[in-house]
């Protein structure tokens, strides 16, 4: 099928123009979100000379256990951004990842134009893929590069497959392949992909035959993915059951998104479903069933196989996050990788329904205007989310505006109120988190933040504590609250708090200057009992019993050090060392009131013994 006989170059030539223009505001946004735990606040990053530790070592990728996945070629592009670019510049980061975005484009253009064997077809839908709005998400997005370049090495691989056959017995077509995997597990899809273009266009080849190499590679991958990936790592999802029954909507959506992409949010507030009755679940349901066959139908006509490898790229390329449940219902981003398949699927389907429906002589003129408006109104929307993501707060402004029922979304637009000692407005938004991510302890710890700020000391401590009993394990919970403490002349517990963060994050050199600042009261018995106290809020007991112990060590007659000896003993049930360190306690301070109510529970628990 030929679109046009004009010569495509012009056309070309007018869409490199309109790529720049439209990314022109964007090369100075800066580094966001998920962005500071894998790149701003990661020590591994600022030197080249980890790069080796990056294939063995998954702990390098973030400083939070939680986000510590296995993606060592992606954060290699991350240390050498960081050299190129003198340390965290955003320029050097930006520019990298936009020209990643355009070998991408040309390698789609080669796998486009290999399907339809038609260059204006492909050059259409390259330029409808290439400035689509949902595209801009990903670019500016540093830290989800990684969609890019596993897609990019997906796409190469199947490019490499198709065009140079004599090449597959070496199996060159599977470097690419392999370094997507490397840079995030969608990739693993690429065996599924290749298996549906043989079916579809290929029908001589054998597939089991063809596509054995890539399987078998796949399950290498995937064990070594799974054996590399720390087991602190975690996706996150509350619900894993309703996740699955969300998807098929989700997918919808994401379909509808191509054509009308309105509301796009750098961190949505999608729902789940209540489960399989639920009527969004019920429209996905009818979404993926109204997919499935139109993709069977559309594979027996010669002219529409390449709309029904499009959907079916679209449905194969969504199903990593889909069967994987993840914290967040969708992302925006997540688009990215179906949408290679959408775009063709989408411009062949438009010619065909043109071709149909006008003459000969006023289809190309028809089809001229159709794609100028289409490619203005993305190169516009494009323009407009690189505005967005230029700063945090335009950033967050945009998410509560969209994505009001979005706790986090609230929280990071209260920060960057914050940022600039807004506190009061700071804390507005953050009382507008908090009945939608109740337990949160990054919450917990701006609101904090932000009630020291109002001088509310007694409410910040209380949302300080909490984080810290949320998640007693996060360096930041203790690091900020070494810093409040240190400002409120409560120099042993800061420096309990700051030796704790440092010891949980020995890359978070933030908390060096707070805990030199209070370094004069190190070794003394206040410390050992301060540290005694945080621990025991932790959970860890037996430390706590230790650092009492310290405490007692230097003064022996320190009632509060062994309260705390025996309130740890009680958290341990060891009834009889808990009793003696209470008496011990109120023999040397009588009118010690915890430490009496201590005693009398222990006492409760003994003569409930058996």
């Amino acid at each position: 099928m030929r679109l046009s006989a004009a010569s495509p170059i012009p056309y070309a030539l007018v869409v490199v123009a309109l790529l720049l223009v439209a990314y022109s505001n964007h090369f100075r946004n800066g580094f966001h979100f998920d962005d500071s735990h894998s790149i701003q606040d990661n020590v591994y990053v600022r030197d080249l000379k980890h790069i080796p530790r990056y294939f063995r070592d998954a702990t390098t990728f973030s400083v939070l256990p939680l986000n510590q996945s296995y993606r060592p070629v992606l954060q290699t592009t991350f240390a050498i951004d960081y050299w190129l670019g003198g340390g965290y510049n955003p320029l050097a980061f930006q520019i990298d990842t936009f020209m990643w975005f355009i070998l991408l484009l040309a390698a789609t253009a080669a796998l486009y134009f290999s399907i339809t064997r038609d260059a204006w077809m492909t050059l259409v839908a390259v330029s409808i893929y290439a400035l689509h709005p949902v595209c801009a998400e990903t670019v500016n997005y540093i830290v989800q590069r990684g969609d890019l370049l596993s897609t990019l090495g997906v796409v190469l691989a199947l490019v490499i497959y198709v065009r140079w056959p004599a090449q597959r017995r070496f199996g060159l077509y599977l470097i690419p392949f392999v370094l997507a995997a490397l840079v995030k597990p969608p990739a693993l899809v690429f065996p599924a992909l290749l298996a549906a273009y043989l079916a579809l266009f290929d029908r001589k080849t054998s597939i089991a035959r063809s596509v054995a190499p890539s399987v078998a590679v796949t399950i290498a991958l995937a064990w070594w993915l799974s054996q590399m990936t720390p087991p602190t790592a975690t996706t996150g999802a509350a619900d894993a059951a309703r996740y699955l029954w969300t998807q098929p909507y989700v997918a919808a959506r994401y379909f509808l998104m191509f054509f009308v992409p309105a509301g796009l949010s750098a961190d949505n507030d999608w729902g789940l479903v209540s489960g399989p009755s639920d009527s969004r679940a019920l429209i996905g349901l009818a979404f993926v069933a109204a997919l499935a066959w139109a993709m069977w139908r559309l594979r027996l006509v010669e002219a529409t196989k390449p709309i029904a490898y499009g959907l079916l790229w679209f449905v194969l390329t969504l199903l990593p996050t889909s069967l994987t449940p993840l914290a967040e219902v969708a992302n925006d981003h997540r688009m990215f990788f179906p949408f290679v398949g959408l775009s063709l699927a989408a411009t062949v389907a438009a010619a065909l329904v043109l071709a149909r429906l006008a003459a000969s002589r006023s289809r190309f003129a028809i089809g001229a205007v159709a794609i100028a408006v289409i490619l203005l109104a993305e190169s516009a929307a494009v323009y407009a989310r690189n505005e967005v993501w230029r700063t945090d707060e335009a950033l967050w402004r945009d998410v509560v505006e969209k994505s009001p029922g979005n706790g986090r979304g609230w929280m990071n637009y209260g920060l960057t109120l914050m940022s600039r000692a807004d506190y009061q407005g700071a804390s507005d938004a953050f009382n507008r988190a908090l009945p939608l991510t109740p337990n949160y302890h990054l919450l917990e710890i701006n609101m904090g933040l932000a009630s020291g700020g109002l001088k509310q000391p007694a409410e910040a401590e209380r949302h300080f504590l909490r984080a810290i009993s949320l998640e007693p394990l996060d360096w930041r919970s203790h690091r900020y609250y070494a810093g409040w403490l240190s400002g409120a002349g409560r120099p042993a517990d800061a420096l309990a708090h700051a030796r704790i963060a440092r010891e949980l994050n020995p890359a978070d050199l933030n908390v060096v200057p707070i805990e030199q600042s209070v370094a004069r009261v190190d070794g003394t018995p206040e410390y050992h009992l301060a540290r005694s106290l945080a621990e025991y809020r932790m959970g860890r007991f037996a430390e706590s019993i230790a650092s009492a112990r310290r405490a007692l060590a230097l003064r022996p007659g320190y009632a509060e050090a062994w309260n705390n000896v025996a309130a740890g003993h009680i958290a341990l049930r060891q009834w009889d060392q808990g009793i003696a360190a209470c008496e011990e306690a109120l023999r040397l301070n009588p009118s010690l009131q915890i430490a009496r109510n201590n005693l009398n529970f222990a006492r409760q628990q003994v003569q409930k013994r058996p």
